[in-house]
């Protein structure tokens, strides 16, 4: 065969090939490919020049396939089911039929009310597939720039040729002590009326340890413990070996009836949250339908909703 034009033929060219291959004639296969026969007729004659070969045997009565047409027939088909189905992954991308949505996001945000937006989406959209890496800010950063993740939650900001954020939320920073301990005695503490009692961290890698270091530098808190899990910093005061502070993000950690809370308001102390992307890529159509539900949820005072907060706070 001649070589084959890359800039001439198309889909349309291979269907209406089909169509006469399947239905021997030049009037139904016209009919089908919703063209006039004169129009019909020469689009298969572009084909057969563009190869450089006849593919049909004609008379007045009848057409078929010549051995040249047989063979081209199998890849035409092929190559139609292959465009098909990739036109019918897009639609039902559009249609949010079909997709996969990777998020990375703080564990506080995971385990705190991204789960009730998810189960909405989830319900709305059943057949998108949802995957949720709960990491800490660097890591979660890090999934979107290596594309495991399409976006991120956390608690750091970003700008690079490859990545940009978007202030999503801030969070207010509580004091947290086992009820009677005597720092409650204090109405509004400061660092220095802190720094006497023994202190429950979470670990240094961690965006909430920094702002605490930031917050009370230069002073040194009386660390007893370093934990990595807020399940565990509960449960550490609960049994009464130190006072903790944490975000506001986080007191559903905390709602137990032997805690007390206490808002905290101090210079620096407050937690800003960033929602990342890639600047260098589109988002997909269902991850971009689901971007634009989580700046629904957007939230610029979480403390000022905070249940736990404002009970704790008036029993206290």
């Amino acid at each position: 065969m001649a070589q084959i034009s890359k800039t001439r033929l198309s889909a349309h060219h291979l269907r209406a090939f089909v169509n006469l291959a399947e239905l021997n004639s030049f009037t139904q296969a016209a009919a089908a490919s919703h063209l006039s026969q004169p129009a019909f007729s020469a689009l298969i004659q572009t084909l057969e020049g563009e190869l450089g070969v006849r593919l049909f045997d004609r008379n007045t009565r009848h057409v078929e396939l010549t051995c040249e047409g047989q063979e081209f027939h199998a890849g035409a088909c092929r190559i139609l089911a292959e465009i098909e189905l990739a036109l019918g992954m897009v639609r039902d991308r559009m249609a949010l039929r079909r997709g996969r949505i990777a998020l990375a996001v703080l564990p506080s945000i995971a385990a705190g009310w991204l789960p009730q937006v998810l189960a909405n989406f989830h319900a709305e959209f059943p057949e998108i597939s949802l995957q949720v890496f709960d990491l800490l800010s660097e890591d979660c950063v890090e999934h979107v720039r290596l594309g495991k993740a399409d976006m991120a939650i956390a608690a750091m900001s970003v700008s690079t040729p490859q990545l940009r954020a978007e202030p999503f939320q801030t969070d207010d920073f509580f004091l947290v002590a086992r009820e009677g301990h005597p720092v409650l005695a204090v109405q509004k503490p400061q660092p220095r009326d802190l720094i006497s009692y023994d202190f429950v961290h979470l670990s240094r890698n961690s965006s909430v340890r920094q702002y605490i270091d930031a917050a009370t530098f230069p002073l040194k808190m009386r660390t007893v413990l370093e934990l990595d899990q807020l399940a565990s910093v509960m449960g550490m005061v609960k049994a009464g070996l130190g006072i903790t502070i944490v975000p506001a993000l986080t007191l559903f950690h905390f709602q137990h009836p032997e805690l007390v809370t206490r808002p905290l308001q101090w210079h620096g102390l407050k937690r800003a949250i960033h929602l990342i992307r890639r600047r260098d890529r589109e988002l997909s159509v269902p991850a971009q339908v689901f971007y634009q539900r989580l700046l629904g949820h957007r939230q610029h005072n979480i403390s000022s909703a905070s249940p736990v907060a404002h009970k704790r706070k008036t029993n206290a």
